[in-house]
């Protein structure tokens, strides 16, 4: 399933993570790292893993919750309240797991070129840690003033205000603009 990127996304790896479980209307609730195999797909269309990463339960499992504590982060940054210690930790750890520096690679065809190394067993920290570097680079960085949640019930994702804009997606604000002018008409014919 596709979910169109709130604003804001495209520059934070870590609002796309945040915003990849979404409830809909009528009870239904997506869930791109639901599964193992949509973890891996999601991990892979983002750069993160291999496409033969295999990823299973387990490290599903720690990604959904890493999810969760940068959901909590990015809720105690708009809400102006403070931060969880339990998703601070869990981010600080992520942070700490994996070595940052790219190392000197040479390819005869072409040249020099940089890149982390990665063994098969670093891949869920590798890409834990950057999640966790790039909410730390949202949260206290010049956007962090900028992010929101979506203004659009029962959506619970997260964007970046740009002007006006208060939903995360068009199909949000389509939502909220036919809820108001049904509620205008149910007024008038109320009158």
């Amino acid at each position: 399933m596709t979910i169109e990127p709130a604003a804001g996304a495209e520059k934070y790896l870590a609002l796309d993570f945040a915003n990849s479980a979404v409830a809909q209307p009528g009870g239904q609730f997506i869930d791109l790292l639901g599964t193992p195999s949509a973890t891996n797909r999601w991990l892979t269309e983002r750069g993160l893993a291999p496409a033969e990463a295999g990823i299973q339960e387990m490290c599903a499992a720690q990604l959904r919750s890493m999810r969760e504590h940068i959901r909590s982060l990015l809720a105690a940054r708009v809400a102006g309240i403070p931060a969880l210690p339990a998703a601070l930790s869990a981010v600080n750890d992520a942070l700490s797991r994996v070595p940052t520096a790219a190392l000197l690679h040479w390819d005869e065809k072409n040249g020099p070129y940089r890149a982390a190394a990665c063994p098969p067993n670093e891949i869920l920290d590798r890409a834990l840690a950057a999640l966790a570097t790039n909410a730390a680079d949202l949260l206290t960085g010049p956007d962090a003033d900028s992010l929101t949640t979506c203004d659009s019930p029962p959506c619970s994702r997260y964007l970046l205000r740009h002007g006006r804009r208060q939903w995360c997606s068009t199909r949000c604000g389509d939502r909220v603009r036919a809820a108001r002018a049904y509620a205008r008409r149910t007024k008038l014919n109320a009158d």
